[in-house]
């Protein structure tokens, strides 16, 4: 079941739970009650869809501080700008369950340190964000060439006007899977688990041999890392580094 599915059928489950409980007269007279054990039914039908973690919270607060908003009489222009805002981060995290997530610079030295170091190379970085990443390498190796991809309007405009001016980075809205990954010798990515198994994939079909997968925090399902970087960063982040080999020829 695709997750926006099942976060609407765990709101929409809550709120049965919520109304035949109340019905039985098992819950106090008001509105939080009833809020309440929607919020609780919610939670628990999530758990048994075997909804991402991240979720369960989502589902814990979002009826209740619904209810808690409507005491703040706010005009609805508000609410608009609110949801416009998010779309324009978020974009299509609810169907790619890949978030937002920004390399910090220390992760960025680590990456450069993993570049060919006497020699240009051509690196991708898909769903870049905003360009952190990217921006500090195209300063420590100007001669590389750099390339972002970003789906989100909101991080990839912010990601342009940032670096617009950089001679040897390049900026892309659009779907990293539509996009080819051919005669890059690095490719970075900071997702989610959801699609290391897809990226793996397009990885071995599309890169050179000898080229590397950086993938931050996150590893390939059932394929083992040439090697593990420990960044000494306040995340602990851990840079998994796997390298496309040579196919192997069929008899």
């Amino acid at each position: 079941m695709p997750p926006a599915l099942k976060a609407l059928a765990s709101q929409l489950a809550g709120g049965l739970i919520a109304w035949l409980m109340g019905l039985a007269g098992l819950l106090p007279p008001g509105l939080w009650p009833l809020a309440l054990a929607q919020a609780i039914g919610a939670v628990m039908v999530a758990a048994l869809l075997r909804s991402a973690r991240w979720w369960l919270p989502i589902h814990l607060l979002f009826v209740p501080l619904a209810l808690a908003m409507r005491t703040l009489a706010l005009a609805p222009g508000w609410y608009l700008a609110a949801f416009i805002t998010l779309a324009l981060i978020y974009w299509s995290s609810f169907r790619t369950q890949v978030p937002l997530y920004l390399s910090n610079r220390k992760t960025a030295a680590a990456v450069a340190d993993l570049l060919p170091p006497d020699r240009p190379a051509q690196v991708l970085d898909i769903g870049s964000g905003t360009g952190s990443l990217l921006r500090v390498l195209a300063r420590l190796r100007p001669d590389c060439h750099f390339a972002g991809i970003e789906s989100a309007p909101g991080p990839w405009a912010l990601g342009w006007i940032q670096g617009r001016t950089m001679a040897n980075l390049a900026w892309h809205r659009g779907d990293f899977f539509q996009h080819s990954w051919q005669g890059k010798d690095v490719v970075y990515a900071f997702l989610s688990p959801v699609p290391m198994a897809a990226v793996w994939r397009k990885a071995t079909a599309e890169m050179p041999p000898g080229s590397i997968l950086i993938s931050n925090s996150f590893q390939v399902p059932d394929c083992k890392p040439e090697r593990v970087i420990e960044v000494d960063d306040r995340r602990r982040t851990r840079l998994f580094v796997y390298r496309i080999k040579v196919p192997k020829a069929r008899n």
